[in-house]
This record gives structure tokens, C-alpha cells and sequence, in this order.
């Protein structure tokens, strides 16, 4: 047999297996359990089925595995994949088959909160035309999730032309079933829209064409992606592949806030995953390495779950919040936000501002943030006007930062907007050409809006004087950085469009990374009509997130709650809009809603009723309780699918339990049609008790209880936050009765004992 083990390593409970063909020289790279490594199945090597065998030779002798190469590569002067491939594919071309394994090393890295030191794992190949390259494999103890990338070097002595390039790629998926696993693998991967991020798409793999042709001589390939500087438009850049019948699933998410692909690949019994920069075919890339060039691909998380898709969703999750920064002072607090946008629609006045921050004076609320339209004079619209940065004269007469000083003495947190990275139609940087990005020798233009050149010292020295000087000078602790347009497949300055916007992905990466270093106790919301750059590399430089625009739709806490799959909780902005005309059971809708996330108040305050201010506050106080879940937790959604967002019906509970176990927040919604009377839920082991509630229609009953009941006390009704005595000791399931359509139930619970 020509495949033969290369090397195995044990990081944490992951078992990263590097097998080798002696044959072909191909290198792969396939991930296990630890907890399973007994129930792998010997793979056949041949395949079996009569209408192969039956043929005459060689055609009878054909291979039922090949290995997938661990680096996929391609430049342009070399032999195109076969098997049908081009145009679908660049995967497994002449480049990435000449590749040869040189040696396979493991380097320490710096060591884990236990002691123990991290280690990557190097796998360097030579390639043709003297291409040196490197796979980088690397784990830091108590993660459960790899990081994951490609770094190419060109020792020849004439330039190269890459059209190709991977950040991972997995092989042997699955290495519990002998042969083609045929209804076992499923592909999940999440949609995203214009409010409407995340929506989870599961489906079986040979409803994607991805069965094995009958001899394995095609290629069968699901590529897919976005073109452009919005990562999270058409999908997020994370997929699941699981295994159904052995419950195991591999995930991976990419780290890059531009053009990328994923692609699940089959010729064989095995799927192939792999993912990194959108190619030439998808994202119009080419990159020429001149001799001595180096390129790095972005980074990759890439994980295996002993479980489903929640439980790979998880590790991916805890593997990005171990990586956050360390956040400003009383941060850690996941204090409340208040964005002023759903008050003035993008016309912020100071009197507005004031009376707001007079309402909210006292509460838990600590950010006020001034939105859109704050630079614009009077008539003049928020999105065609943005770009110079300067306050409008007749908006603020007295400047902004007078206003910022009055938000502090009524002690908040002044925050302000930027859409920093564009200009509007109506801004003076709209026409300095000399500053803005190309495509065809013409500056970019989309309705009304045209984009910055990053890349620039002049773009960024202007952005730093105008935009970092402003928050420093006016003493903003908070920033909205905003970005509602995508530069599409890419601008000139580069060897090709592809890779004109990759160099200003990266220029967009190292502006906000100098934020960070320029004003290290700044906190940082990033913004992207909503939630279109929910990806890890932007998100690790900021706090917080947009979750969407669905600023106060019925479909928020669908989103909000599908979201958990992809955001760290703790950095997912949540809106909650408030209106005097709603009623209380329609604003509990909203209130609960924020409990999904980071809450993000806004609306007209100045108008809540008292019994809606009774409302708001104790919500307030419950979410101040229950932000160590939302900080560090495991959420898990109950509830029947919802097919049309823009019309739900149904329902559904999500559980975000502490990671000890000792506390859960239930966060109840009830939609339109189908609304059940009550819903019984099973609790996690143990017995519970309700330490306070909001809605007054959540309880805990004992099981067995026949009908359910509640426990004597269990229930408090009429609204608000509700404690029960510690001693009200209750056992395993939860009851929930709604109110009716749209109506929404808060409790949270601790584990007795």
C-alpha cells in the first residue's frame, strides 16, 4: 500500500494525522477525536462495485481513495485539474501535485494558562519553479480548535503567477465508514443578507451533487464564497461537515474580511474542505511572487467535534474568545449600549441627545452613542454627506464635543459614528480623486458612495487626523465604526483585481489595529449595514459587533439567537427599540430579544409611560445579572424551525448555560401562527430555582409533576424582575405559557446546591 503514516500529534483532544503517499507525494492532513480514535474504520483501498469490476483492465482497477493534498495551490503556467474541473474548481492542478514533502517539524510556542507550552506543527513542501512552501499548524493548550495557514516563498529565479492558494484543507472525511459513507454527511453552512445574517442551511451531501462518480474519475465540487469587502454577504465564512451516524463534525471558519471560498471536493470515497482567498476563477485573483517574494494566506480556525453541529460550533467559539484582547476597564461587564439612530433616523441634535441622556440618567445604561448625521448640516441626508469629518456647524453650534462633555457629566460614556473607510456624494473627499480606490482607471462609485485607498500614507495620515484626533480631542470612550457598501470584485494597483483588494483587506486590518494601539481604553463597535463583517480578524480588533440591521422587526431574535453559532455572545450587539406606542407585551418582544446579545437600547425613551419605564428597568437590572452568561456560556436553541423569517411563526427558547453549569438564562419568543398554549422543556441534570424573571410566564416543575403544575410559588405574574426565596427548591423541567402571538418570557435560573 503507498499511503502510509506520516505523523500523528495530540493537541488537547484533537489528533491531527499527517499521512503520505509514497507514490504520488501527496501530504494530507485529516483531523480526529481523541475520544474516538477506536472507531475507525479500515479504509478500502480499492473500489468494489460490479459496474467496475466488470470492466477490463485497468479500468477495473480503480482507486477508492486518493489522498487530498493538505496545501492547494495553483499557478497559472502549470496543467489544469482534470476530471471535468475547470471552471469549478482549481483544486488538485499540476502545481498542487508536483508538490514533494521536504521534512515535518514541531516548534514550541508560547506556553498555555496550565504551563504548557503551544506548538506548531510545520509541514514544508517544495513545488515546481522553486516554490517553497510551508503549512502551518498551530495549537495553544486549552483551545479546542487549530489555527490554520499557508505561508508560500519563491526561491526561483523568475517571477510566478498565483491563481490559487488555500488557508487549510482537510482529507478522509469520514474515517468512520469503510467506503462512500452514502447518507451520512451532511453540509451545514450559514446565509448571510441584509438583515437576515446567518440563516443556517443544512443539507446532505448528495442533495449538492457530491456523491462519488460510479469509476471516481469526475470531480464533483461545491465552491462558494463572497466577492468583495463585506465577509458575511451570501454566506459566513464558516462551514460544518458532520457525520451523522458516528455523531463527529468537522468545522472551519476563515479569518478574512475579504473575497474568500470554501469548497467540499469528492473523487473519491473521502470528502475534501478546504478554504482561503477566493481564486482567479471566483475572485478574479492573481498574485505574481517575484524571486525571494513571500505570501501568507489568511488564517483559518479549523476543529473536530466528538458531537453535532452545536458542539462544533462551540469549539470554534471558545477557541475565538480565549484570542480576544483584553478589554478597557468595566468592559468585562458587558455594560449597556444606548445608539441614538432609531431616535433621530440620522438627525442628531443636541437638545434630542440631552433630553435622552436626562431619561436615562441613573440606569444601567453607561454608552451614549451619537449615530449617523452628526456631521451633516442642517437638510443635508446622513448617507450622501459623510467622509470630511467635520461637525455641522448648524447642528452643533456650541461642537460636538460640548455635547460630549455634557454626556459624561450625566455619567455616561460619550460614543460617536464613522463610516470612515467611504465618503458620501455630498463630501468635499468625494472628488478628491487622489485619495480614492479604482477599478478600470475610474474611482469606484456605488449609488452614493465611493471608497478610500487605504494603502495610501496620505489616506491613513488624514483618517488618523480627522477621525483618531476627533475621539481623542472630544473625549469619546466609544467609537461606531460603520461600512455600508462592498468595493465588489476588487480595484486596480495590483497585478490584478483580486489582489488590489486583498492589499486593502489587509491596509483595512492594520487601521484598526492601530485604533487599538493609538487608544487602548477606546471601545470599538464595528458596523457593516448591520452584521456583513460578523468575521474573526476585524472582530478580534474591536469589542463589539452589529448583529444586523433588523432594528426592530420580528425576525430579531431568530437571527440574534442563530448568530450565537457564529459570534462570540459577548461581542454580538443586540438592538432593542423602544416605543411609546408599543404595547408592554410588544416591548417585552424587544427587551427579551436583548438578552440574545450586547444590549443596544435606543428608540424614544422620552415617551415610555411609567409602566413602560417600570418595564425597561427591570429588564435592565435582570440583564445586569445574567451578563456573566452572556460573557461565558454554551447556548443551546429549542424550538421548531422557522422557515420565513420575514413571517414567523412558532417559537423559540434559548438556553445560554454558565459554563460550570451553575446558572441558566432562558430567553423565551412566541411568533405568529402555531403558538402553543405551553411549552415543557427538559432542564439540564439537577435541581433549579428562579433567581428573577421578566414577562411572569416561565417557571420550573418538578418532574413527573402529571399535568406539569407549578410548584407552590414558582410562578410571579404581572411583569417585571421577581425573585423567589433561595429556598424554593425546584427539579428539571421548564414551563413556559405564552402570552400569545409575539409575546416573549426572561428568567434566570441557578442551580440549587
Amino acid at each position: 500500500m503507498s499511503i502510509v503514516l506520516l505523523s500523528d500529534h495530540a493537541l488537547g483532544d484533537i489528533i491531527a494525522r499527517y499521512e503520505h503517499d509514497r507514490v504520488s507525494g501527496v501530504v494530507a492532513l485529516s483531523l480526529l477525536p481523541r475520544s474516538r480514535l477506536g472507531d475507525v474504520v479500515p479504509r478500502r483501498q480499492r473500489l468494489e462495485e460490479p459496474e467496475v469490476l466488470e470492466m477490463p483492465a485497468p479500468w477495473c482497477d480503480a482507486p477508492a481513495r486518493r489522498l487530498d493534498s493538505l496545501v492547494q495551490l495553483q499557478c497559472t503556467a502549470d496543467e489544469r485539474p482534470g476530471g471535468y474541473a475547470q471552471g469549478r474548481t482549481l483544486r488538485n492542478g499540476g502545481t498542487t501535485l508536483a508538490l514533494r514533502l521536504v521534512d515535518q517539524s514541531t516548534e514550541p510556542g508560547a506556553g498555555g494558562p496550565g504551563g504548557e507550552a503551544a506548538r506548531e506543527i510545520r509541514t514544508r513542501l517544495l513545488g515546481p519553479h522553486g516554490l517553497r512552501v510551508t503549512h502551518h499548524l498551530r495549537w495553544v493548550p486549552g483551545e479546542p480548535a487549530l489555527r490554520v495557514w499557508v505561508e508560500v516563498e519563491n526561491t526561483g529565479d523568475r517571477p510566478l503567477d498565483l491563481e490559487a492558494l488555500s488557508s487549510f484543507s482537510l482529507d478522509g472525511i469520514t474515517p468512520f465508514h469503510r467506503a462512500d459513507a452514502s447518507g451520512r454527511l451532511w453540509l451545514h453552512r450559514f446565509r448571510g443578507g441584509w438583515s437576515s445574517e446567518g440563516r443556517l442551511e443544512s443539507a446532505p451531501v448528495e442533495s449538492l451533487h457530491l456523491e462519488r462518480g460510479w469509476q471516481g474519475h469526475s470531480v464533483n465540487v461545491e465552491r462558494f464564497g463572497q466577492v468583495g469587502s463585506l465577509p458575511a454577504r451570501g454566506f459566513f465564512p464558516c462551514a460544518v461537515i458532520e457525520d451523522i451516524a458516528a455523531k463527529v463534525t468537522w468545522a472551519a471558519q476563515l479569518a478574512w474580511p475579504g473575497s474568500w471560498q470554501m469548497e467540499v471536493y469528492r473523487q473519491g470515497d473521502c470528502l475534501a474542505f478546504s478554504g482561503g482567498l477566493a481564486d482567479r476563477e471566483f475572485g478574479h485573483w492573481v498574485k505574481r511572487l517575484e524571486p525571494g517574494a513571500r505570501l501568507e494566506s489568511p488564517r483559518a480556525l479549523v476543529t473536530v467535534a466528538d458531537g453535532g453541529l452545536d458542539e462544533a460550533c462551540d469549539r470554534l467559539i471558545a477557541a475565538r474568545e480565549r484570542a480576544l484582547p483584553t478589554p478597557p476597564a468595566g468592559e468585562e461587564a458587558l455594560p449597556v449600549v444606548f445608539n441614538e439612530f432609531c431616535t433621530s433616523w440620522g438627525d442628531p441634535r443636541p437638545e434630542g441627545i440631552l433630553a435622552a441622556a436626562e431619561r436615562l440618567r441613573g440606569t444601567a445604561v453607561k454608552y451614549f452613542v451619537i449615530d449617523a448625521g452628526w456631521y451633516a448640516d442642517l437638510g443635508r441626508l446622513w448617507f450622501s454627506a459623510h467622509g470630511d469629518w467635520e461637525p455641522g456647524r448648524d447642528r452643533f453650534p456650541k461642537g460636538i464635543e460640548a455635547v460630549a462633555d455634557q454626556l459624561r457629566a450625566r455619567g455616561f460614556v460619550p460614543g460617536l459614528w464613522f463610516e470612515w473607510e467611504t465618503c458620501g456624494r455630498d463630501s468635499a473627499t468625494f472628488r478628491d480623486e487622489a485619495l480614492l480606490l479604482r477599478r478600470d482607471q475610474a474611482p469606484v462609485t456605488v449609488a452614493d458612495r465611493r471608497f478610500l485607498d487605504l494603502r495610501l500614507p496620505a489616506t491613513r495620515e488624514r483618517l488618523r487626523t480627522r477621525v483618531l484626533d476627533l475621539l481623542a480631542a472630544g473625549g469619546f470612550g466609544y467609537v461606531k465604526f460603520d461600512y455600508n457598501e462592498t468595493l465588489g470584485l476588487g480595484v486596480d494597483g495590483a497585478e490584478s483585481p483580486g489582489e488590489g483588494l486583498r492589499q486593502v483587506m489587509l491596509a483595512t486590518g492594520e487601521l484598526y489595529a492601530e485604533v487599538r494601539r493609538r487608544l487602548p481604553d477606546l471601545v470599538v463597535e464595528l458596523c457593516a449595514s448591520g452584521g456583513h463583517r460578523l468575521e474573526p480578524s476585524l472582530l478580534g480588533e474591536a469589542h463589539m459587533g452589529s448583529f444586523s440591521d433588523a432594528h426592530e422587526t420580528p425576525e430579531l431574535p431568530i437571527i440574534a439567537a442563530g448568530l450565537h453559532r457564529l459570534v462570540p455572545v459577548r461581542q454580538l450587539q443586540v438592538w432593542v427599540v423602544l416605543r411609546p406606542g408599543a404595547s408592554l407585551g410588544r416591548l417585552r418582544y424587544a427587551l427579551a430579544a436583548g438578552f440574545l446579545g450586547r444590549m443596544c437600547l435606543s428608540g424614544d425613551v422620552c415617551g415610555l409611560s411609567a409602566a413602560q419605564w417600570a418595564e425597561l428597568r427591570g429588564a435592565l437590572e435582570l440583564y445586569a445579572r445574567a451578563a456573566p452568561l452572556l460573557r461565558e456560556g454554551v447556548t443551546r436553541r429549542h424550538g421548531p424551525p422557522v422557515p420565513a423569517w420575514r413571517h414567523p411563526t412558532g417559537w423559540q427558547v434559548v438556553y445560554r448555560a454558565a459554563r460550570d453549569s451553575s446558572r441558566l438564562l432562558v430567553v423565551a419568543h412566541a411568533f405568529g401562527d402555531d403558538v402553543p398554549a405551553e411549552v415543557d422543556l427538559e432542564l439540564p441534570a439537577g435541581d433549579w430555582r428562579i433567581l428573577g424573571e421578566m414577562g411572569g410566564a416561565i417557571s420550573v416543575v418538578a418532574r413527573g409533576a402529571g399535568s406539569a403544575s407549578p410548584l407552590p410559588g414558582e410562578i410571579t405574574r404581572g411583569g417585571g424582575l421577581a425573585a423567589l426565596k433561595p429556598e424554593t427548591l425546584v427539579a428539571r423541567r421548564l414551563l413556559w405559557r405564552p402570552a400569545g402571538a409575539f409575546s416573549a418570557a426572561v428568567a434566570l435560573l441557578e442551580r440549587a446546591g
